[in-house]
């Protein structure tokens, strides 16, 4: 696998924990993870995209190793992770670049690029999410996030993420073991748990619409790829369809064997990602 860098950077007042692929490279994509993840979920695609550009993949604030806010109910939102988006490429002197997020990541990318980063972001990838978040599913994301499970072992904690993470689609052993040991931390008892603040979750209850973004969507004015996992409970079909008939009529792809959301880690998943950028 590529070597990366692993870097602490100061946006908005805030250290954020970011890794760097292929930073020889002009051109830029960001690669934004999920909810209750860490910006090392986007290492398979990121390794195979340095071949030919600059990959920039944060730890959102109170996930993996960037810093808790102090300032939970204000800062747990997607207008926040907008500004902590924007500060960091303006430190990391990144004047255009294009956006992948998966699932949280792909909203805010949406945010971005039909707001404070408007002519900045070129192209999105929004993996597995759209410009609503059904009832069922924010429900479900609350039920495993809010209230963190811990273990007395990592062998414990990697069992439950193989469990809980199953539609993520087909990980290796050893990617498996890689997606435990990046997102783990030590509790005071010892026991160990996922690596991200709890209170994060406080954004549904203090911003319950912040996931509603269908006045965003139809302002965006750029090539957009929508990917699917082809059982997701978090990207409904119609919703799916409505991304390719309206706004920037999104390219939509169903990806097979996945559901909420697919993991990003196959050739497949490169090629789909690497041809759009591309084109």
């Amino acid at each position: 696998m590529t070597s990366f860098t692993s870097n602490y950077i100061t946006a908005a007042g805030r250290e954020l924990h970011v890794t760097e692929w292929g930073a020889r490279h002009a051109e830029v994509v960001v690669a934004w993870h999920g909810l209750a993840r860490t910006g090392r979920d986007m290492d398979d695609i990121a390794a195979h995209l340095a071949s030919r550009y600059r990959v920039i993949c944060p730890d959102t604030i109170g996930r993996g190793l960037s810093q808790w806010s102090p300032q939970p109910d204000r800062e747990y939102c997607l207008a926040f992770y907008v500004q902590l988006a924007e500060a960091l490429l303006d430190r990391l002197g990144v004047h255009r670049c294009h956006w992948l997020g998966t699932s949280m990541g792909g909203a805010i990318g949406l945010r971005a690029a039909a707001g404070p980063l408007r002519g900045r972001i070129r192209k999105l990838v929004m993996n597995d999410i759209g410009p609503e978040l059904p009832a069922a599913a924010q429900q479900r994301i609350l039920t495993y996030a809010g209230s963190p499970s811990a273990f007395a072992t990592v062998s414990e904690l990697e069992a439950y993420f193989r469990t809980i993470y199953k539609p993520y689609g087909t990980l290796t052993d050893t990617q498996w073991r890689r997606l435990t040991e990046t997102s783990v931390r030590r509790l005071p008892d010892g026991r160990v748990t996922p690596h991200y603040d709890p209170a994060m979750v406080r954004q549904f209850a203090v911003y319950p619409d912040d996931y509603q973004q269908w006045m965003a969507w139809d302002a965006l004015d750029i090539p957009v790829l929508a990917l699917r996992g082809e059982s997701s409970d978090l990207l409904l079909p119609h919703v799916a369809e409505a991304m390719r008939t309206r706004g920037p009529r999104a390219v939509v792809v169903e990806i097979a064997g996945c559901g909420h959301a697919p993991a990003l880690n196959t050739p497949e998943h490169f090629a789909l990602v690497e041809r759009f950028f591309a084109a």
